[in-house]
């Protein structure tokens, strides 16, 4: 590693918007600066750290601005690292190498960065500029629309002039917003610049079937006020529409002003000139994403952006990387509609010819573009069925490995990973090969995620991830999907098993389906399965015996012996009484007390035969157990919401207490944490649970897959402002789901990273019952709720279950001599016979 340069000696990099790719500039500089050379001041307009806004859409329903925000965006921590949000940049002296700022601030420069980005483009149409007018380029945008929608009311008229990429997105926004959306696209076809006639044509049908007005071929020629809040178009073909509001999506055009004033060289058609090293015409001053025209181009997508920024952090570190030029390749999914296109999609290329599968009845479109003698890839187009992607779009340019008609027949050829030489290239937002995502696996990556990880591959727009899982599949490295040795089935194909069959045993079970007597893997796992299936107590009978120390003692075994006893607290709310029984409780067996992260009490040190007698006394004050030592349901955190805090919109409390209540003792592969936020504020940091819910101002918003620990993850919104009955059938059926095909200990995060087809797989699931199996995965919630008994008040009540609570079966009465605390300092600790002690930590000294 190189030594830290003199504070005295270092460079300041300004950096000029903190986009997407102002970020991934910013975040490449840092990780290669490891001499600390560059201290880096970011000026950013906006009043948001950098945010995805490739998922912009993803706003609409859930408002949470936090949902989009970047990793790392703040960089806190960073000393090297200065964001200022809301401060634009004015002026460039270049002469005296210093930016004036909004703020009259002047900041000077070693390298300027311009990633301004680019602007929505507003076509000169009388009327454009008009109240209820709008672009869609930022949260700040989305936030008018939405205030506009909803003061119209439900079924007003939305109209998209653009039927691009964006104008489809922002009329399905419109849809979500209970809006009738219209499109109207000057063109002959949906997204001209991704598809042809012929995909057009396919697009067109499926998206009005979805309830898409759409009108091809026109334009709009005045915009005109129509009295209480409306608006009329009038169309080139002389036809009206009346609207509520206008959303313009006519295209992007490069930020590049602040550029063209300080004299710096600009394209005819925009864009600051640049060279392949995105050095602009100053020495000083490179340009990155929309607002470069490397070589006189503009990239409008993220992919390239990213490719300039990692060449300018390169550049700025001595090094002398180029611009590898751009894959303009899109894969996306508008209202549920696949669309892709790759390479020479249009067939530009002399010679090219076209190869068409166009099936009406099932609408779907695909046309490969080869060479004039049929033997290279030079591009496609995709609709309806995207699935052949992943697979494709790494060949462009390369030979074929097949008849191109059977690459895109459905009863074809399949197109397998072996195909595709080390160096295609298969995520191109990370620009990843093939060869880097083999040698993860040879190094040990053996799952997706593991891969995203190592990697980078399939973090972004996820388009690679099936291809990702075709490499697994033709790696040579063998998953084995065996539960262990005992069981050659998945933890989810035994779960099948045992509902299919009824069988309640793991001696039945394993006799009929495994071998051998089991381990330590196989038995609390089909434990745990039985557990899922009914609501038998888990200390009855052979199944008292598959459970582990925990789940036997119905208690969280802790590190001297002793054993932690944790009260259920229903949403954190306690009465006056239980609280002085946990006092009363805890001061008479000597118990160290702790109030946790998930609003209830621990109380630790209780030996094992006192277990018993602790719980008699919290059973009796009306308390049960909270399930803090098994897989299953450990708390649903809440703020006080709506009954309480003048911010909250939704009771919160209520809702967590009822879901509490009604997931309680429910067993799963790991254990689950929930949360109710009264509002967007998030109090209860719902998004970092498995389920999180968030009030809004009609409802509530579903979050899953939210997890804490090694690798933490954010959840993401499944559905949005759903009424109570709705929102908890949906966490009915995700809990079900989830319980039924999770792996052995698979979180939640990794479970839905490796689902195929991933959130839009699990929406389709959980919200559409796109299988068919919402009722059978409500009724078995259901049955779980009629059958919950608590677990302490059962053995309580049975005296062969109480005969498990000693330390010495020959001598029940006698206490494990070898358990000591030490009561010097101000905490409770325990001690480790013959392990020396360090002296416990002290608060205020």
């Amino acid at each position: 590693m190189n030594p830290t340069v003199d504070p005295a000696q270092r460079k300041t990099a300004v950096v000029v918007g903190h986009g997407m790719v102002g970020h991934r500039f910013v975040e490449a500089l840092r990780s290669r600066d490891e001499a600390d050379q560059w201290q880096i001041v970011i000026l950013s307009e906006e009043q948001l750290p950098a945010y995805d806004r490739v998922g912009l859409s993803s706003y609409v329903g859930s408002w949470d601005a936090s949902a989009l925000a970047l990793p790392g965006n703040e960089y806190g921590g960073d000393v090297l690292v200065e964001l200022r949000l809301g401060q634009r940049a004015e002026s460039i002296d270049r002469a005296a190498r210093k930016v004036v700022t909004s703020a009259g601030d002047t900041i000077a420069y070693d390298a300027l960065v311009l990633a301004t980005g680019s602007y929505a483009f507003v076509p000169p149409v009388p009327g454009h500029d008009l109240d209820g007018c709008f672009v869609y380029r930022t949260i700040e945008d989305l936030d008018g629309i939405r205030a506009t929608a909803e003061a119209a009311g439900p079924g007003a008229v939305g109209v998209v002039i653009g039927g691009g990429l964006l104008g489809l997105e922002a009329a399905n926004a419109l849809r979500l917003l209970g809006m009738t959306p219209h499109v109207i696209e000057f063109n002959d076809r949906l997204m001209p610049a991704q598809v042809d006639a012929g995909g057009g044509a396919i697009l067109e049908r499926l998206v009005s079937d979805l309830g898409l007005n759409v009108h091809t071929g026109v334009g709009t020629q005045s915009i005109e006020e129509a009295g209480e809040g409306k608006l009329k178009l009038t169309l080139s073909d002389e036809s009206t529409i009346d609207a509520s509001l206008v959303v313009f999506s006519a295209g992007i055009r490069p930020r590049d002003q602040i550029a063209r004033d300080a004299g710096l060289e600009v394209g005819p058609r925009g864009g600051i000139i640049t060279d392949l090293g995105l050095q602009t015409s100053d020495p000083n001053i490179w340009a990155i994403g929309e607002c470069a025209a490397v070589e006189g181009v503009c990239y409008g997508l993220v992919a390239p952006g990213y490719s300039t920024a990692e060449v300018v952090a390169d550049r700025l570190l001595g090094g002398a990387g180029e611009f590898p030029g751009a894959d303009m390749s899109t894969k996306l999914k508008l209202l549920g509609v696949d669309v892709a296109s790759f390479g020479d999609a249009h067939g530009t290329t002399e010679g090219a010819l076209s190869v068409v599968l166009h099936d009406a009845a099932k609408g779907t479109y695909a046309k490969l573009v080869v060479s004039d003698d049929a033997q290279i890839l030079l591009g496609g187009i995709l609709v309806g069925d995207a699935s052949a992607y992943s697979a494709l779009r790494p060949l462009v340019g390369r030979p074929l490995p097949a008849d191109p008609a059977s690459l895109i027949s459905p009863a074809g050829a399949e197109l397998g990973a072996d195909a595709l030489p080390d160096d295609a290239q298969i995520c191109s937002c990370n620009n990843v090969s093939k060869g880097a995502i083999c040698g993860a696996i040879a190094e040990g990556a053996c799952d997706v995620p593991a891969i995203k990880s190592c990697t980078n591959a399939g973090t972004s727009c996820g388009g690679c991830v099936p291809m990702l899982k075709k490499l697994l599949e033709q790696s040579g490295v063998e998953v084995s999907k065996s539960l262990c040795e005992h069981f050659s089935q998945s933890r989810a194909e035994l779960f099948q098993i045992v509902q299919v069959t009824g069988i309640r045993t793991f001696s039945g079970l394993i006799g009929k389906y495994g071998k051998g007597t089991g381990c330590d893997i196989c038995k609390p796992t089909v434990a745990s399965i039985l557990a899922s299936t009914s609501s038998d107590h888990i200390l009855d009978g052979e199944q008292a015996a598959l459970q582990d120390t925990n789940d036997h003692f119905l208690a969280n075994l802790q590190k001297n012996g002793t054993y932690s006893v944790v009260p259920r607290m229903p949403g954190g709310e306690v009465t006056a009484e239980q609280l002085i029984t946990i006092g009363e409780v805890a001061k008479e067996f000597g118990l160290y007390v702790k109030v946790t992260g998930g609003q209830r009490i621990d109380l630790f040190g209780a030996r094992v035969e006192q277990l018993p007698k602790i719980w008699q006394r919290l059973v009796d004050a009306g308390m049960e157990s909270g399930h803090a030592y098994g897989k299953s349901l450990r708390t649903v955190k809440s703020c006080v919401g709506s009954t309480w805090c003048r911010y909250g919109q939704q009771d919160s409390v209520g809702m967590a207490v009822l879901l509490e209540k009604r997931y309680r003792g429910l067993r799963s592969p790991h254990k689950l944490k929930l949360a109710v936020s009264g509002c967007a504020r998030e109090c209860a940091e719902a998004r970092g649970k498995d389920v999180g819910v968030i009030a809004t101002e009609h409802g509530w918003n579903l979050y899953v897959g939210g997890n804490g620990g090694l690798t933490p993850k954010h959840a993401v919104l499944l559905a949005g402002d759903l009424d109570d009955e709705t929102l908890i059938k949906y966490i009915d059926r995700y809990l079900m789901f989830y319980i039924r095909t999770a792996d052995r200990l698979q979180r939640t995060a990794p479970w839905q990273e490796a689902l195929e087809g991933g959130l839009d797989y699990l929406k389709a699931v959980v919200c559409e019952d796109s299988l068919g199996i919402a009722d059978e995965l409500e009724a078995a919630m259901a049955k779980h709720v009629d059958g919950y008994k608590d677990e302490w008040a059962a053995v309580l009540d049975d005296e062969e279950k109480l005969s498990r609570f000693v330390s010495f079966v020959n001598a029940p009465e006698e206490a494990d001599p070898t358990i000591s605390f030490d009561d010097s300092g101000e905490r409770k600790v325990p001690v480790l016979l013959g392990v020396p002690q360090m002296p416990a930590a002290t608060h205020g000294k």
